[in-house]
């Protein structure tokens, strides 16, 4: 049997398009979908449970951010198993979600984050005994991340 050149690019041309149909149809459904708010994605890392607000954990973030692009963060939990990190205001409010192992030796991160404007950032952690705790920071920004 021969095989030419133009048999072979038209089966290559035929499995690259093959292989990105899936890509379409997963960019299509994503479209489709409608977006998470806050409280959506803080009842759905609770699982409905009630949030206390105060000790447990400490949320450290900029007064003022000169620019949106790069604002860092820092949170800490002593005992937390998770950490969900919000800013409300953002078009999609969720930032991070930092998950910590039995041997991790402490329950920290550092991040940087994009605000779209003067906001709050929250920062919910849920801790071994299976109660969460939240603490909230408001974040001044002077020039927007977010495309604003």
């Amino acid at each position: 049997m021969l095989i030419s050149r133009r048999g072979v690019l038209a089966a290559s041309a035929g499995l690259a398009a093959l292989g990105l149909l899936p890509i379409a149809v997963r960019a299509q459904d994503a479209a489709a979908a409608p977006a998470m708010t806050a409280d959506d994605m803080i009842a759905e890392f609770t699982g409905g449970a009630a949030v206390a607000d105060g000790d447990g954990v400490t949320l450290t973030a900029p007064e003022i951010a000169e620019n949106g692009n790069t604002v860092p963060i820092s949170v800490d939990a002593p005992g937390a198993s998770e950490i969900l990190v919000l800013a409300l205001e953002n078009p999609t409010p969720g930032v991070a979600r930092f998950t910590f192992g039995p041997l991790a030796a402490s329950q920290a991160a550092a991040t940087r984050i994009r605000l779209a404007k003067t906001q709050d950032v929250v920062a919910i952690a849920k801790l071994a005994d299976g109660s969460f705790v939240r603490t909230a920071s408001n974040v001044k920004v002077t020039i927007g991340g977010c495309g604003g």
